[in-house]
Parts: C-alpha cells; structure tokens; sequence
C-alpha cells in the first residue's frame, strides 16, 4: 500500500495574479504558506479487476475513460495507468469549497501516488507542473498555479509566473522569531458558507482574457500588495504585514460583489474592533475561512467562537510539501 499526502494552504499575498490570463501578460507574484491540513491518498493493489475508486463516491470501473472524477481520469491517462487490480482512495482534513487549495493538493498527493505505484520519480517542480497541466490545460478549470506548486513544495514561499509559464520558487528568509510569531498570531475561523470557487475565477479570467481595466488594475494592485507583503515579513514588520492584508481584502472585495456577504463582512468588522490587525477571506472568496492576524487570540476567541459559536482551525506550518507517508 502506498500512502501519499499534500498539505492545504493559506494565501498571504498576491492571490489571484497565478491565473494564465493574467501573468501571460503581465506576470505575477504571490506569496502563500502551506499548512498541516491534508488531502492523503492511498494507490494499492487489490484482488478485484476492476479499477476501484473512494472519495465522496464510489466508482468501479474497467476502462479508464469511464471514470467519472475528471482529475482522476485525466491523471491515470496522462500516465497510462493500467485500470486491473487497483483501487484508489481519498481522504481530506477539511472539506473542499472552503478556499485552502484542495484540487492542487489533491492532484499533486494523487500524482505523487501513482508516480510511486509506477516506480518513477519525480521532482516537486515536474509533479506541480503536471498537476497544473491536468487542471488547467487538460481539464480547461480557469484556476492558477498557487494551489499546486505550494502543495508540492511546502513551507512559506514566494511564486513568480513568469509570462512563458515559468515558476520561480524562492522560500521567504525569515528569522526564527518572525516565523513563529506569525504562526503564533494567524487565526482561522470558518464563515459557514462553503462554496465553489469556479464562478468566481471563471468572471476574474474572462475579465483578463478581455482585458477588462479594472480587473487588470485590481490585480496589478494585489500584486504589488503581495510585493509589499513579502518585503514586510522579511524585515519582521508583522504589524506592516497585517495592514497589508486588511487593505488587500479591501481592495479585493472589488473585484465582484460575489466577493463577500453581509454576514462576512460583519464577522471581519466584528473581529477588526476586538484585537485583528488585519485579515481577508482565504481563497476566491464568498465563504470557506477568515483568517486574521491578531496579538491577542484570547479575545478574538472568545468574542468570534465562544460569543458567535465560530469554529476554529488551528494551523501549523508544513515545511515538507508533497511526501510520501507509508509504502509497504
């Protein structure tokens, strides 16, 4: 059995400009951590001929063509997986429609299972590509490269897309105190809404694709947001850092009134007047996880979880990326 695992992960600057329609043009930059908060895959052979496959649902299936889940599918063709005596099964910490990247950690945990079944290796940049090629060029999702290449590499890290379609992959130099002040002082908390991201980033993509002037100056505002960001943490101003993201939440809320509701936007409020420095919705927006950076968690706690009946993710830092659990 084969057991392989990809961490979720949280935005902290510059989300949105990994879109193709975006940085084929104008490049972009951002900055995301992963956490540990997984998507684990198990690929094992079975004594059944049929090809069986666990997630939400159950698929039994002879021919790979057949497969109803698309990432799946597209993944055992593009490696000419053979679909006799195997079964396949996903598990996942936190649910999708939440906005902490499940489809990239799904497809690069999924990738790294069936590379290790077929006894090929593979490097974390070829295994991000591959996982972005699946989504995005195969599958046609109007998604970016933030969520595979971060589950693939891990740790705290700043992306360049470069307009060819390179990734620059530079881990950000922070010193022991600012890291572990910033894990320290992250909280998450979950709005109630789940929500497919697809919408809102087909209407960012089909915007940039027609070069729509807001949308293009939003996002070239986010980018140099994620710039800034970057400079903040490495110099371990992490109250310039939280300023950063309050304004990038501002100025992202812009992009479409599908963005945020009444009830985010009073939660955001709420927590800004009891001890949050900054924060945003993580991910597309309109549901999943608010995330905020606060020196006093203990009030926030109370106030948004025990007050408000919020539940609270606690997170971590993962520095592995994409790793293989168990194999026997």
């Amino acid at each position: 059995m084969i057991i392989t695992r990809s961490p979720m992960r949280i935005s902290l600057g510059g989300g949105g400009t990994d879109l193709p329609s975006y940085y084929r043009e104008h490049g972009g930059f951002l900055i995301a951590a992963a956490i540990d908060k997984y998507v684990y895959i198990t690929v094992h052979n079975s004594f059944q001929e049929d090809l069986i496959i666990k997630y939400s649902h159950l698929e039994r299936v002879t021919k790979l063509v057949d497969i109803q889940h698309p990432i799946i599918r597209e993944a055992l063709l593009l490696n000419n997986v053979q679909p006799k005596f195997l079964e396949i099964t996903s598990l996942s910490d936190i649910p999708a429609g939440t906005g902490l990247g499940s489809s990239g950690s799904f497809s690069t945990a999924l990738l790294y299972g069936i590379h290790t079944h077929c006894r090929q290796p593979v490097t974390k940049r070829a295994l991000a590509e591959e996982a972005c090629h699946i989504e995005i060029d195969r599958l046609g999702e109007p998604v970016g490269k933030q969520d595979q290449y971060i589950a693939a590499f891990g740790g705290l890290t700043a992306f360049t897309f470069n307009p060819d379609g390179n990734v620059t992959v530079d881990p950000l130099r922070l010193d022991a105190e600012t890291l572990h002040s910033l894990e320290d002082n992250l909280f998450l908390v979950f709005t109630g809404y789940t929500r497919s991201a697809g919408a809102l980033l087909a209407d960012q993509d089909k915007r940039s694709k027609s070069q729509d002037q807001a949308m293009i100056e939003n996002l070239h505002r986010v980018k140099d947001m994620g710039l800034a960001s970057r400079a903040a943490l490495e110099a371990g101003d992490l109250r310039k850092f939280a300023e950063i993201m309050h304004v990038h939440w501002e100025n992202k809320k812009k992009r479409t009134s599908n963005m945020s509701n009444s009830t985010i936007d009073d939660l955001y409020e709420l927590a800004r007047r009891n001890g949050a420095l900054g924060g945003k919705v993580v991910g597309a927006g309109g549901g999943g996880f608010l995330m905020f950076y606060t020196e006093n968690k203990t009030q926030l706690r109370e106030v948004l979880c025990r007050r408000h009946g919020l539940r609270e993710l606690r997170i971590r830092f993962d520095f592995e990326g994409t790793a293989l659990v168990t194999t026997s």
